[in-house]
């Protein structure tokens, strides 16, 4: 027969028992109780041997609990967690499945509250959302579920705002420059051609074209410092031909060049 030696209660919702063959395990308040464990309490060999079974999925289940009391999680997530927290394989699983039973995970739920979050505060598109969720371990048919909430009409509202904000960085850039840069930040952000589309013919580049004489003199004037070792035809030539990647039109390059090659004779 073994006794118990010492209770102590630990960090957290957790107990320190000691058993008189040297054995010290950690358990929940709710086993402790449950085994009604007290200093000097004799039990078997195979009590203890159920005692510490029981308590290795007791323990982390309430780990578990613990995690999910911050914040929604998916099965992916909660198997990494009690994996670092060192919860065996087949205890994670079983853990996992009274969590669904008790319906505190569900990847369905998680995915349509993340969808929900993302359309009220982030920045994303479908397409991103779908990737994140997939890294989380979401099954497709959760993920296409959950996007079924981000219809075309949010959709425009969150891609029409990003664009709106992103607009501000662009103001040294030509219109066309800045429609390009817009265009792909939005594909960046996961939004689809139809979508990018539609916003770029709402947004409001007259701020953009009213700077855009002072945007290609200060863009011109780095290039022709940077371009000062060539002669001066191919000199001429490169600038021109960056400015006008940048988007510039051709008739305002030409005459930044003039001004430039005048300014210097």
């Amino acid at each position: 027969m073994l006794t118990v030696v010492k209770i102590s209660q630990g960090r957290g919702p957790y107990y320190k028992v000691e058993f008189s063959n040297g054995e010290k395990l950690r358990l929940s308040e709710d086993t402790v109780v449950r085994h009604r464990l007290l200093k000097g309490q004799e039990l078997t060999e195979e009590a203890l041997e159920a005692i510490k079974q029981e308590g290795k999925e007791d323990l982390g289940f309430q780990l578990a609990l613990n995690y999910l009391s911050y914040q929604l999680r998916t099965e992916k997530e909660l198997h990494i967690y009690l994996k670092d927290k060192e919860i065996e394989q087949v205890d994670r699983q079983k853990i996992i499945e009274r969590l669904k039973e008790i319906n505190l995970v569900d990847d369905l739920v998680y995915s349509e509250s993340y969808v929900r979050t993302q359309m009220r505060l982030g920045d994303k598109g479908p397409r991103v959302l779908q990737q994140k969720l997939k890294q989380k371990g979401v099954s497709d048919n959760n993920i296409q579920q959950a996007l079924y909430l981000y219809e075309d009409d949010e959709q425009f509202q969150v891609a029409f705002h990003t664009a709106q904000k992103a607009l501000k960085k662009f103001h040294r850039s030509s219109q066309r420059e800045a429609r390009q840069k817009l265009q792909q930040l939005l594909m960046t952000k996961g939004f689809n051609s139809d979508i990018s589309k539609s916003v770029l013919a709402e947004i409001d580049f007259s701020d953009i074209l009213d700077q855009e004489v002072d945007a290609l003199e200060l863009q011109g004037e780095k290039l022709w410092r940077k371009n000062q070792r060539f002669e001066p035809a191919k000199k001429r030539q490169k600038v021109k031909q960056s400015l006008y990647q940048k988007g510039f039109q051709l008739d305002q390059i030409d005459a930044f060049i003039q001004r430039k090659e005048d300014a210097n004779e």
